[in-house]
């Protein structure tokens, strides 16, 4: 594939003039295959380690959170300084975007050194904070002393994919993301069974396919991006550091509360599982990556939306950020009500792929056909939060983005168990959902409304 660079302003021109449908398409299409690969590869892992054991399959459930949260903190700084390059760009301010850039990078970097050390010193402790049985405890700790090593590369690839996205280059970013999902699950066999590592095996996959993507990512970002990093470019000042948070916190908060909420199901499906402890945390970890990867079509759906909408914001064109958004809204509604009636329909054999355990398919597909029932109403809640965060409405973006895992889900994980037993925890999502939806419909609308007319030019 010959790779080719547009300069920053025929980029821009290419975001503000090009048809909304041709748009999306191009940008949300790579980045859909993007998420549903990346989420393939999390359900591979857990198939493969589903081979093994209950314990095992249980530990990588428990370490998903510890893993959930890198990739907050990674999200932090790819979508913080994402969003910001890409208003930069669309108001012309092209240095603030490669300060900007630079920034974000180096200090990724550094910030993944120190939680990875950090981890690998207190992993015993963290381990049981995430919910570890005393059974399943040496798998989690296993398995995460191996994930803490790749920490730096794990987060600084997050940021050079989302600069490359909000650039507008998802297809070149999609190369670097699907080459380390397919080396991971093409790893995991040899490394699990092949090598007898078992779960530490799964971890390494996982490891070395990031360090992968780092290394491709990387070469990518240098012959394609509109806006390079650059260390003599790097400043601390600031309104870059505030940019990064502003930008960035609704998707830490997004992914922080989804590591949040594993933890709270993990720990009231150990309690409330009685004697089939292992079985249920096991069987809602299954249905966690499962509702992953259906979520993923929707997020790609909505990080194509980003690019055309911070781009137009910035440049004043707030009719196509209107247009963009119900576009994306159309498709992702449709692309999710096909994957809840396949999820309601298959229900009990798709748990018995990850895990051929009958305990924990007959708990796990009730709870995949409940949260397959109400899965399309997160189709406005995500690019609700994605629209608010990329046009920089931090305060209105922190709340919708914590509706779903936080707000609503961490009152109805306490609640519903302690009333209802197992089949509350089963449940939980699903209310959360529904609240969640009654909470963004009114501050996503009437953020819309505010968009019927383009800025008026100076």
């Amino acid at each position: 594939m010959k790779i080719t660079r547009m300069d920053p302003e025929q980029k821009v021109r290419y975001l503000t003039t090009e048809p909304i449908p041709k748009l999306v398409r191009e940008l949300s299409i790579p980045t859909m295959v993007s998420m549903m690969v990346t989420a393939f590869y999390n359900m591979a892992d857990t198939a493969f380690v589903g081979r093994l054991d209950n314990q095992s399959t249980a530990a990588v459930g428990v370490a998903f959170s510890a893993m959930a949260m890198i990739q907050a903190i990674s999200f932090l700084f790819g979508h913080g300084s994402g969003n910001y390059i890409s208003r930069q760009l669309g108001a012309r301010n092209y240095e603030d975007a490669r300060r900007m850039a630079a920034t974000s990078f180096f200090t990724a970097f550094a910030s993944g050194v120190v939680l990875g050390i950090l981890g690998i010193l207190f992993v015993t402790p963290l381990s049981r904070l995430l919910g570890s049985t005393p059974t399943i405890l040496p798998y989690t700790v296993r398995y995460l002393r191996v994930i803490f090593v790749g920490t730096p590369f794990i987060m600084c690839s997050f940021v050079l994919n989302n600069h490359l996205r909000f650039q507008g280059n998802a297809s070149v970013a999609m190369i670097g993301i699907v080459t380390g999902a397919v080396a991971n699950v093409l790893l995991d066999p040899l490394l699990i069974f092949g090598l007898s590592m078992g779960v530490e095996g799964a971890a390494l996959s996982t490891v070395i396919s990031q360090i992968m993507s780092f290394v491709l990512l990387w070469g990518l970002h240098r012959k394609r991006a509109v806006v390079q990093v650059h260390w003599h470019q790097m400043s601390l000042k600031r309104r870059y550091l505030e940019g990064i948070l502003k930008g960035g916190i609704p998707s830490m908060f997004r992914q922080g509360l989804g590591s949040l909420a594993t933890v709270l199901l993990n720990l009231a499906a150990g309690y409330y599982g009685g004697t089939m402890a292992d079985q249920a945390i096991a069987a809602m970890g299954v249905v966690g990556r499962i509702t992953a990867f259906a979520n993923s079509a929707l997020i790609g759906f909505g990080q194509g939306f980003q690019p055309i909408c911070g781009t137009n914001y910035g440049a004043g064109c707030y009719k196509r950020v209107r247009e963009a958004f119900f576009f994306c809204l159309k498709l992702g509604s449709g692309t999710l009500a096909v994957f809840s009636v396949l999820g309601i329909l298959f229900a009990h054999p798709l748990m018995l792929l990850f895990r051929n355990d009958e305990q924990v398919a007959r708990i796990g597909a009730l709870a995949l056909r409940a949260q397959c029932l109400v899965l399309v109403l997160s189709v406005w809640i995500i690019l609700c939060s994605m629209l608010l965060q990329t046009i920089g409405m931090a305060a209105k973006a922190s709340v919708v983005a914590s509706a779903r895992q936080g707000i609503m889900f961490v009152p109805m994980i306490l609640l519903l168990p302690w009333l209802f037993g197992l089949a509350g925890v089963q449940f939980a999502q699903m209310a959360a959902d529904i609240l969640s939806f009654a909470l963004t419909l009114p501050i996503g609308w009437s953020v819309l409304e505010q968009l019927r007319e383009d800025r008026p030019k100076a």
